[in-house]
């Protein structure tokens, strides 16, 4: 069994399934034994399939899903291949949905319904405590830039599972999908501002989060003033971004930032 979904991956290894080939060059530190096992083959790029070995080991069963799921119509002519790409605006149901659709290849139903159970544990555990937290935002800053984004987005799993209030409730008509300035993030003033460093996931870039966002108009936001800037884990939140035990992490990582543990 191939994949090329990160997310697919969490869950996989969860279950111990016998993983036979990753892309390599970008698995993400969390998962380094499958890039050192001489067992697992290097399959490509997430990009970049290697057409020419996949088709030459035939496995059983190829997973792509969201970068990766470009490849579908050609990886689907060599061997079995489904896509578990996931749906931002139901991005809770999408991940668990997918979760279930793997359970019954690998006869797992019964461990899949655990890593659910977890995770709706997770989860009603951080809404009991967003009820008093305030307001909140999501940043994602990439080359000295910011990107908000708020319910139905990328990382709108903050608000639409997770229970926090969003501060803009429609941040596309806000912003247009574009970069955001730092004034917006004084006028927005969310109690709570939570922050995914691109860069940092990808190991681009020259300046990290905390340097672009430490600048005087920040500094007089609400959020600053008050401790409650939160830099999420980058490989979490970005890289991978699915699977059921990811979500259960990202879920404990805004729980303890929350509690004042982060």
């Amino acid at each position: 069994m191939f994949t090329y979904d990160f997310a697919a991956l969490s869950v996989l290894d969860a279950l111990g399934v016998d993983v036979a080939g990753v892309p390599k060059q970008n698995v993400p530190e969390a998962y380094a034994e499958y890039a050192t096992d001489e067992g697992v083959q290097d399959i490509g790029t997430l990009f970049e399939p290697d057409y020419e070995l996949v088709a030459a080991e035939q496995p059983d069963l190829i997973i792509v899903a969201g970068r990766s799921s470009e490849a579908y119509p050609q990886l689907s002519e060599i061997a079995p291949t489904i896509d578990l790409s996931n749906d931002w605006a139901t991005f809770h149901d999408s991940v668990v949905a997918n979760a279930e659709t793997l359970a019954p290849v690998f006869e797992a139903e019964d461990e899949v319904a655990d890593l659910v159970t977890e995770l709706d544990a997770a989860v009603a555990d951080v809404k009991e405590k967003a009820e008093s937290a305030g307001t909140s935002l999501v940043v994602l800053t990439s080359g000295g830039e910011v990107t908000a984004y708020g319910p139905g987005s990328r990382f709108g799993f903050l608000h639409d599972s997770l229970g926090l209030t969003p501060a803009v409730e429609d941040v596309e008509a806000a912003t247009h999908g574009e970069a955001v300035s730092f004034e917006f993030l004084l006028e927005t003033d969310p109690d709570w501002l939570f922050v995914v460093d691109r860069d940092a996931a990808t190991g681009e870039g020259t300046e990290n989060a905390e340097q672009v966002l430490d600048n005087e108009v920040v500094h007089r936001t609400t959020a600053w003033q008050e401790d409650h800037v939160v830099y999420l884990d980058p490989t979490t939140w970005y890289i991978i971004n699915g699977g059921v035990p990811t979500l259960t992490a990202m879920a404990e990582e805004v729980g303890a930032a929350l509690d004042g543990d982060a």
